[in-house]
C-alpha cells in the first residue's frame, strides 16, 4: 500500500540539480520532502503538494523525506514533447512510468559505438557495494592523479534517482568525474544503459574514461539473510568487467566499528559475494591495517580460500590515502559513522582508488 498526504510547501531548504529539499506544512506537522524536478517541474513556497509518505511511516532509512506526488492542481497535464527523446521505458509499468534516451539504442548518436565495440582494454573498474565507497574512492584516484577522467556507473540496488545524491551533486559540481550513467531502473545519469554491460562500454567509449567506479545509489535492501540483500549485485558486475576485458577492483566492506559479529572484519557481505555469486576472479583491495586487524582479515580470506580465487592487493599508505579523503574537508558517513568513528571502511574504499589511479592510463 501507499500512503498519501497533502500538503503546503513552507521553505525552499536546498536546491540540487534534478531536485529540490522542501519543508512542507502537513496534518502531522512540518515534514521534510523532495521533489524531482523531472516528474512534476519546479515548486515553490505557497505550492500545494501531494506527498508520498510511506517510507517515513514505515521508519525505513530513505534520508528521512517524504517525495513529492504532485505540484499545485494535479490534473494539470505536462506539456509533452514533440518527439519522444528515446523508447527506453523507466519505472515502467507504473503510473510514473516515463521513456529516456538509452545511450545504446537506436536513435541514439553513439548507437554504432556499440556494434564496433571489441574490449574493455583493461579499463579498471572500481566496484563497491555502498554509496558511501564512492567519495573516498574518487577523491584518491583525483589526487594521485588529476587528469583521470572518472566514469561513474550508478546501479539499481540502492535509490533509483541519481539526483537523490548529495555526493553526486558535490562531484559533478567540483568536476571531479567525468559523467553519471544509470543503468537498469536507476535513472538520472548524464547517460541511460539498460544493462551494466552497455554502462560499461559507455563508460569506456563514450566518456573516454580512464576507469570506472560501480556503486548503487544510496541506500541498500537488506532482509537478515545470506542472499536477501541488493548489494549481491557487485558478484555479477565482477563477471562482467571480466567478460569484457576490463580489470575489475574490488572494495571489501570493511568494519572493527560494526557490533554486528557478521560486519566485524571484512563482513559477510564481501565474502558472500567473492566466495560464492562472482564466478571470476576480481583484484581484493586490502589496506594495511595495524596488527591484530589486518592479522584478522587475513584469517578470514583464508577460511573461505579467497586468497586462492582472487588476486590479493595490499596497500601500504595507510597515512595518505586517509589524507587524500581529508583533503576535501567533507563531513563522510556510512551507516551513521564517521570517517573516525570508522576509519576502515573508508580506508579500503580510498585504498582501492589509490591503487586504481596507478593503475589507469591517460594515453
Amino acid at each position: 500500500m501507499i500512503a498519501y498526504s497533502c500538503g503546503r510547501v513552507k521553505k525552499i531548504v536546498a536546491r540540487y540539480p534534478g531536485s529540490t529539499e522542501l519543508l512542507v506544512q502537513t496534518p502531522t506537522g512540518t515534514q521534510r520532502a523532495l521533489n524531482y524536478h523531472l516528474f512534476t517541474g519546479p515548486v515553490q513556497p505557497g505550492d500545494q503538494v501531494l506527498l508520498n509518505t510511506t517510507a517515513v511511516e514505515l521508519g525505513l532509512g530513505s534520508g528521512g523525506y517524504h517525495f513529492v506526488v504532485a505540484v499545485g492542481d494535479y490534473l494539470h497535464p505536462h506539456p509533452q514533447p514533440s518527439e519522444p527523446a528515446g523508447h527506453i521505458m523507466k519505472l515502467r509499468y507504473t503510473p510514473l512510468q516515463f521513456s529516456v534516451l538509452s545511450v545504446e539504442e537506436e536513435n541514439s548518436p553513439h548507437h554504432e559505438l556499440f556494434h564496433q565495440f571489441e574490449t574493455l582494454a583493461g579499463l579498471p573498474v572500481i566496484i563497491g557495494e555502498l554509496h558511501s565507497m564512492l567519495l573516498p574512492a574518487v577523491f584518491n584516484i583525483h589526487r594521485q592523479n588529476p587528469q583521470l577522467k572518472i566514469a561513474y556507473i550508478m546501479t539499481d540496488g540502492g535509490a533509483l534517482p541519481a539526483a537523490f545524491s548529495h555526493n553526486l551533486a558535490y562531484l559533478k559540481k567540483q568536476r571531479l568525474i567525468a559523467g553519471v550513467i544509470t543503468y537498469g531502473q536507476a535513472f538520472g545519469g548524464d547517460l541511460e544503459a539498460v544493462n551494466i554491460y552497455t554502462a560499461l562500454i559507455a563508460a569506456k567509449e563514450v566518456l573516454n574514461a580512464h576507469l570506472a567506479v560501480v556503486t548503487m545509489g544510496p541506500g541498500i535492501t537488506g532482509t537478515g539473510t545470506k542472499y536477501g540483500w541488493s548489494g549481491l549485485e557487485q558478484g555479477p558486475i565482477i563477471d562482467a568487467v571480466n567478460t569484457l576485458g576490463g580489470r575489475p577492483l574490488f572494495i571489501p566492506r570493511i568494519s572493527f566499528a560494526d557490533q554486528r559479529p557478521r560486519h566485524r572484519g571484512l563482513s559477510h557481505h564481501s565474502i558472500t559475494v567473492l566466495s560464492e555469486i562472482a564466478q571470476t576472479p576480481a583484484q581484493l583491495i586490502l589496506p594495511k591495517l595495524p596488527g591484530e586487524k589486518y592479522s584478522h582479515l587475513r584469517a578470514q580470506l583464508q577460511e573461505h580460500s579467497l586468497d586462492k580465487k582472487h588476486r590479493l592487493i595490499t596497500v601500504t599508505q595507510r597515512e595518505e590515502v586517509l589524507d587524500n579523503i581529508r583533503h576535501f574537508g567533507l563531513r563522510l558517513t556510512s551507516m551513521g559513522r564517521t570517517l573516525d568513528q570508522t576509519p576502515c571502511f573508508f580506508l579500503a574504499a580510498g585504498s582501492a582508488g589509490y591503487y586504481g589511479a596507478q593503475l589507469a592510463s591517460t594515453k
